[in-house]
């Protein structure tokens, strides 16, 4: 057995990933209300996981910048989305919620992808996505390493 790491397969994972990921913008593109953007809602459905959170946290989770995570959450406030307020505990602090109007942007978003998720699920079947979502996770979680 040859432990050798091939990195043509390396490769061949970066590309496929990277088409994958230009897809999946493009599928969201279609679908996502008026105005949303792929990070907005990726932010709301960690909002609607988590409850509130720090800027801060939320930008590590995603692997971003302060600067990135506050410039979207600068436009997520202004769409109404959600609500920014001091932390309460470390005034030096910011917490973010999901509004009302956010939670159910959000939830229009997902049912305008449903039938995009159904297509996916369709053709995988579950263990194949648990085993793909598996191997997604390791090599994330190995990448940031």
């Amino acid at each position: 057995m040859n432990d050798e790491p091939d990195l043509k397969l390396v490769l061949m994972l970066f590309s496929e990933l990277i088409a994958a990921d230009q897809t999946i913008k493009a599928v969201l593109a279609r679908n996502l209300p008026k105005g949303m953007e792929m990070s907005h809602f990726s932010v709301l459905t960690q909002l609607v996981h988590v409850g509130e959170v720090s800027p801060a946290k939320l930008a590590r989770s995603f692997g971003l910048t302060k600067g990135a995570i506050t410039n979207t959450l600068k436009k997520l406030e202004l769409a109404g989305y959600i609500h920014i307020r001091p932390d309460w505990e470390d005034s030096r602090k910011k917490q973010v919620s999901i509004s009302d109007s956010g939670r159910s942007a959000r939830d229009q978003a997902l049912t305008a992808l449903t039938p995009e998720f159904q297509i996916i699920a369709d053709n995988l079947g579950n263990q194949s996505m648990k085993t793909v979502l598996s191997t997604l996770r390791k090599f994330r979680t190995t990448f940031r390493a």
